[in-house]
Parts: C-alpha cells; sequence; structure tokens
C-alpha cells in the first residue's frame, strides 16, 4: 500500500480504536504529517523500536506493538515447543502508553501459544534484564525509550541470557515482522482468555527481593559504608522507575541519610520538570541540586526513566562559593574502574584472568588503569549488547572473569547477572566509592585527579545534530556518504589532511566496510577490522600520546548524527585547548555536509 492507502486504512477500518481515528482525521489535510506517519514502517533495529508516539505506521502506537510482538512471537514459535513455554518476560518504565504496550505485548504472545512474566508494575531495564535469567525465560521485552523526550517510546528485545537481542536473532525477528502482509490478522487475547490459558504470569517483589540481594554481593569495601552510613546523598529518580530499586539497595548496604527529590519521586510519562529526562544533561539535576544545598548533601544522583543510566555532581567550593560539580559519563566510568579494580586488588579479591570492557567512543585511558592493574580491556562497538556479548562469551562460557563494563553515555555494569547496563548497581558503587573517599579524607573531585596524574589528561566530549522526520534521516544518511566517499577517495596522507578540514590524521577505521586505513608516506595500508558491520568512521588523530580520535556515527535511538572527539595530553591545559580546537574544525567540517 502506498501512504495514503495506508491512511485511509488506519483512519476508517474498524480494526482500529476510536481514539486513532480522531487523530488521524485530524491531519487528513496535511499532507507532510501523513507522510511522515506512513512513509515507511518504524523500523526495528537490533535492539527493538523507538518512536514517536502516536497514530501511523512509522509511530509506536498499539498496533506497532502489536505486530512486532507478533513477529517476535513466530520467531519464539520457529524455536520450538521448549521455547514457547520457556516464554517471554516483560516490564516497563513510566513514559506515557508503557503499561498498556507491555500489556499488548502480552496479550499478542499469549495469543500464539507463548508464556508470559508481566511485571506487575513498572520496573527498569536492568530488572528486566534480571528477570530472564531469573525465570529461565526464552526472551525479555522491555518498553522503554530510555532517556529520550517524552513523545517518544520504545520497545527492547532480550535474549534468554538477558543481554539485547544479538543481530542474527534480530534479523530473524526483523524478516517475521515485515512477513505480515496485512496489521489486522492480529488478534490478541483478552486478559482474562491469556490468563485463562494460564499462559500469563505477573512477578514482582519476590524478583525485587532476589536482585537486591544479587546486588548486595557486588558492594566494594563494606566497611567504609558502615562507617560513613550518615553520609548525606540526594537522589532524583527524574519521574521514572528506579525510585524503589535505588533507594531499596542503598537502604540495604547501610546508607541511612539518602533524601529523594519530593517532585521528581512519582512516575510522571510528560516528565514535567526537566527538559528531558536524561542525567547526561547536567541541567536534569538541577533540582537535586538545590534540595542537596538544603540539606547539606555531599553528592546528587540521577537515574534516567528507565534506569540505565545515571548522572552524579559533588559537593565542592571554588572561590569561596558551594557548588556541585558534574562528572562526565567517562570521568564516572574511569573512577569506578579503578575504584572496583584497586579495592580488589588491595584485598586480594581481583579473580584470575580479569576483564573488562569499554567501546570504541569511550576514554582511552580505560586501558592505561586496566594496564596497571594487570586487567585485559576490550572494545567494542558502541551499544550495551555488544558488552553483554563479551560477558557472555568470555565468562559465562569462557575461562575469564568480568569486572566492570562501561561507556560513555553515563551506563556501567557491575556483575554478571544483568547483561545490560544498570543504573541501579551504578548508583551503590558510586556512594560506596564516594564513602571510601570520605574514609580517606579526600573527594571524588581528588580521586579523579589522582586518577589524571597517574595515567595523563584526558577528555572527551560530543557534538549532536538533531534532525527529524523522513528529511532528517536522509540528511544523516547523505553526511556519512559523503564522509566515506571522500575517504574512499583518498590517495596518500597528505590528501588524508584534508579529511576533516585540516585535522592531522594518522589512520581511519571504516566499520561498515570492515577496514583500517593506515596513510604512510609510501601511501596506503589496509588492515581488517575484526568487529561486526555498523555505520561508524573513526579518525585516528595521533597526538603527543597516539590516542586522539574522533568518531561520526547516526545515533541508533535517536535522530542524531553524533561527533565524538577525545584528546589526550601530560596537562589538563593542553588536552583541553586541544580538544576545543579539535571539536571546532571537524564539527564545522560534518555540519557543512548536512
Amino acid at each position: 500500500m502506498n501512504v495514503q492507502e495506508l491512511y485511509q486504512l488506519w483512519s476508517q477500518d474498524p480494526y482500529f480504536n476510536e481514539e486513532t481515528r480522531q487523530e488521524l482525521l485530524v491531519i487528513k489535510d496535511d499532507a507532510k504529517e501523513i507522510e511522515e506517519r506512513f512513509y515507511r514502517d518504524l523500523e526495528f533495529g537490533t535492539g527493538g523500536l523507538r518512536g514517536i508516539l502516536g497514530a501511523g505506521t512509522n509511530r509506536m502506537n498499539l498496533y506497532t506493538v502489536a505486530k512486532a510482538s507478533a513477529g517476535l512471537g513466530k520467531y519464539i514459535q520457529s524455536e520450538g515447543e521448549e521455547a514457547m513455554k520457556r516464554g517471554v518476560s516483560i516490564s516497563f518504565d513510566s513514559r506515557r502508553c508503557s503499561p498498556e504496550f507491555a500489556e499488548i505485548t502480552a496479550r499478542t504472545l499469549t495469543s500464539l501459544g507463548i508464556r508470559v512474566y508481566l511485571s506487575d508494575e513498572l520496573r527498569p531495564v536492568p530488572m528486566l534484564s534480571y528477570s530472564v535469567r531469573y525465570h529461565k525465560a526464552f526472551a525479555g521485552v522491555m518498553i522503554t525509550a530510555s532517556h529520550n523526550p517524552s513523545k517518544y517510546n520504545g520497545y527492547k528485545v532480550y535474549g534468554e541470557d538477558g543481554g539485547q537481542v544479538p543481530p542474527e536473532a534480530a534479523s530473524k525477528i526483523l524478516g517475521y515482522i515485515e512477513g505480515i502482509e496485512d496489521i489486522r490478522e492480529i488478534k490478541p487475547d483478552s486478559l482474562d482468555d491469556a490468563k485463562a490459558k494460564g499462559l500469563l504470569t505477573y512477578w514482582g517483589a519476590e524478583v525485587d527481593e532476589d536482585y537486591t540481594n544479587m546486588l548486595d554481593t557486588l558492594v566494594i569495601d563494606r566497611q567504609a559504608i558502615l562507617n560513613q552510613k550518615d553520609m548525606s546523598i540526594v537522589y532524583t529518580p527524574l519521574h521514572g522507575s528506579g525510585n524503589k530499586p535505588v533507594r531499596r539497595i542503598l537502604k540495604k548496604v547501610g546508607f541511612e541519610n539518602v533524601h529523594v527529590v519530593p517532585e521528581q519521586e512519582l512516575p510522571d510519562g510528560n516528565f514535567p520538570t526537566v527538559e528531558t529526562p536524561n542525567p547526561e544533561n547536567p541541567a536534569a539535576l538541577s533540582m537535586a541540586i538545590e534540595l542537596a544545598k538544603k540539606v547539606g548533601a555531599e553528592m546528587v544522583v540521577g537515574t534516567d526513566p528507565d534506569s540505565d543510566r545515571v548522572g552524579v555532581a559533588v559537593r565542592s567550593v571554588q572561590d569561596g562559593q558551594e557548588v556541585y560539580v558534574p562528572f562526565t559519563g567517562n570521568q564516572i566510568g574511569l573512577m569506578l574502574l579503578d575504584y572496583i579494580l584497586d579495592s580488589k586488588k588491595s584485598a586480594g579479591t581481583l579473580e584470575a584472568n580479569p576483564f573488562a570492557v569499554t567501546t570504541i567512543v569511550s576514554s582511552k585511558l580505560a586501558g592505561a588503569i586496566c594496564k596497571y592493574y594487570g586487567v585485559e580491556l576490550q572494545e567494542v562497538l558502541t551499544g550495551f549488547k555488544f558488552i553483554g556479548e563479551r560477558i557472555k562469551i568470555d565468562d559465562e562460557f569462557g575461562n575469564k572473569h568480568f569486572q566492570f563494563g562501561f561507556e560513555e553515555s553515563y551506563g556501567y555494569l557491575s556483575g554478571v547477572n544483568v547483561r545490560d547496563k544498570d543504573a541501579v548497581v551504578a548508583v551503590m558503587l558510586i556512594a560506596g566509592m564516594q564513602a571510601q573517599s570520605k574514609e580517606r579524607g579526600e573527594s571524588l573531585l581528588d580521586r579523579l585527579e589522582s586518577i589524571y596524574k597517574r595515567f595523563g589528561y584526558g577528555f572527551e566530549e560530543a557534538v549532536s545534530f538533531t534532525l527529524e522526520g523522513k528529511e532528517g534521516v536522509e540528511k544523516i544518511s547523505g553526511a556519512m556518504k559523503s564522509l566515506r566517499a571522500e575517504l574512499e577517495g583518498t590517495a596518500n596522507k597528505e590528501e588524508a589532511q584534508k579529511l576533516l578540514g585540516g585535522v592531522p590524521i594518522v589512520a581511519v577505521r571504516d566499520y561498515q566496510t570492515s577496514k583500517r586505513y593506515v596513510f604512510t608516506d609510501a601511501g596506503i595500508e589496509v588492515e581488517p577490522i575484526d568487529l561486526p558491520v555498523s555505520n561508524v568512521l573513526l579518525y585516528e588523530l595521533g597526538g603527543d600520546k597516539g590516542l586522539d580520535w574522533a568518531c561520526a556515527r547516526p545515533s541508533g535511538t535517536e535522530p542524531k548524527l553524533k561527533i565524538y572527539f577525545g584528546i589526550y595530553a601530560t596537562t589538563k591545559e593542553e588536552s583541553k585547548a586541544r580538544l576545543a580546537e579539535t571539536k571546532e574544525l571537524v564539527s564545522g567540517y560534518v555540519k557543512a555536509k548536512l
């Protein structure tokens, strides 16, 4: 069907509810809006769906969720009766329509004879991941759009290990989704029918308790926490799903002076107190910081709606004024990595064959830290599913022991019983790290400075260009094609210096073609890249430590083209100066292609 035929079907056929029809009638004379909603099916990527809420094939709604669930169900059926009996665990966050999307997912799956475990209230991503393993389910579904603005929602699919579904399985699910020629053939059960079949079970308190007990085993330096149990902490769940599990684990490990921002405590999918519920943005922590000033808290932590990301700010006195200084995602990751490895090494509890995992766009200082402690560092593509995959391969089925994983976008993981980023365990570890720092008479700012002094200064930033809609998708695709065409047309080292507007370039990794181009005086050497195919270009810029880099990639979760930078030097001043210069040159060069 073309755009107009799909619009007529959705706005007139009795299969679609009255709310959908009325929403579409409002735009009957808006050809551009109709095209935006119907020019394609909402893309099912390697992790699932994410899009704007609304009626249409290119929107998040009951029908597109049911279609994705039907495709997932047909895939599970193809895997056999045992997979259907093991079933699917489902959870959801605080976003608009999340409970309804979770329910339609459950009812669609039971209509296909598949067992479902449905969370009895909102619970975060890490608990969904944990519940898949707890129930020994074949798959999982999390209804969330993570940290996106309130107009978005999403649908993330998980495999039996609790990690995001791998590309091969995602491709099969997509095939079944695309095989559904008429959405009206999907006939979800009623809730009563699903229960009567014995296929729908609700889960809740028993998993809460088991998950919290598991997290408690991951405490680092328990004595420091007990000594600093009165340490004042302000926490905000930013209207999301972290409220109960975060408070539960902080209480269990011993922290007794935790203050929650009252205006942001309860779930609210409109996120009325923030522009976006993203703890990566320091502005999202502003209300928490105001409360911290009132109660004299030493630290502020905030989690996003699905509680897989965490932001942190700590109290400091600068120029005689009390301020709360936020950390970047990389800085938090480096501190936690050093905290875990140093504490384990000192206590003699660092396991044999230890390894940590980070991503190609995260801080390169992680390598120096791991080398110091004798720990293998593995680099993977952006996306926590690749970190979870390394745990499965090298820890669960290998002879190595996972210590910690992080990515620059404020995602962290300790332990092996969750396979996605976990802000609940991260808050626990950050609070414990702050307690240990107090024991030593230092702040987290002091701890970070110590890392820089030991391993060198390094600073990373990212620039995002937001381009929504069909036109935005085309511009982002065009920009990446243009950058790639310039790379392929480069014949020597001299020409390579023109690729990013004059920034010195040593080599370029094209993850889409799995090739690394090394520029020498004699010409170009091409080496293979042993990572999955991805639409990413990473430019190695050298620098005095040989670690500088810039990277261009379309976001997998938002309508953005993202440009990342990392610059490393022996002094803070030099590193920051070169970062500012590089960011200006490269950002301007890429922006001109949009």
